[in-house]
C-alpha cells in the first residue's frame, strides 16, 4: 500500500488493519509517535492526518491511503517550527514522552485558531495527557508560537 508520510509517497507491505503507529515505528522507523495506552486515550501517539490530530494507535493503515500524514519528524528538519521553538524557549517538556503529541496537537490548534484563548487551548490540549503536569507551560508556549506565527496578533 502507498501512503503519504511527511510529504513522501512510501510503499509499505503491511496488513490494512495494522495500527498506523506500528507502521510508522516498525516499518518506517519514525519513532516520534509513542505508544502510551493503545486505546487512543492518552495522545502520546498523535499524528496529523490531513491536518487533524488523530491517534495513530487506533487508526489503521487502510484508513490513511490518499491522506497526508504528518509526524513530529516531518514538522521541521531542524526544530525551527515556531511551536518547537516556543517549546524549547519555555522548557515545556519534563520527561518528554507526550511531547510529540502535544506539539502536533498545538500545531493543529494554531492552524485552525490563529490566536486561541486559554479556554480554546485547554479544550484542544486536554486529551493529550502529560503525567508531568506541564500544562501551564504548554499554554504559554502555544501563545508564544501564535505570536510568532501571526506576527504579534496573539494576546
Amino acid at each position: 500500500m502507498q501512503i503519504n508520510v511527511n510529504g513522501d509517497k512510501l510503499t509499505v507491505d503491511a496488513p490494512e488493519d495494522m495500527p498506523l503507529l506500528w507502521v510508522l515505528r516498525d516499518f518506517l522507523h519514525l519513532t516520534g509517535a509513542k505508544y502510551g495506552c493503545g486505546i487512543g486515550a492518552c495522545g502520546a501517539c498523535t499524528v496529523l492526518l490531513d491536518g487533524e490530530p488523530v491517534r495513530s494507535c487506533i487508526t489503521v493503515l487502510g484508513d490513511v491511503e490518499d491522506k497526508e500524514i504528518l509526524t513530529i519528524e516531518g514538522l521541521s528538519n531542524d526544530n525551527s517550527h515556531p511551536v518547537q521553538q516556543a517549546w524549547q524557549k519555555l522548557q515545556v517538556p519534563q520527561c518528554g514522552y507526550c511531547q510529540s503529541g502535544q506539539i502536533l496537537s498545538a500545531v493543529a490548534l494554531l492552524n485552525e485558531t490563529g490566536n486561541p484563548d486559554d479556554e480554546e487551548i485547554n479544550a484542544a490540549m486536554s486529551d493529550v495527557l502529560c503525567r508531568c503536569g506541564t500544562y501551564p507551560r504548554v499554554r504559554k508556549a502555544i501563545k508564544l508560537a501564535a505570536k510568532t506565527l501571526h506576527k504579534g496578533e496573539a494576546t
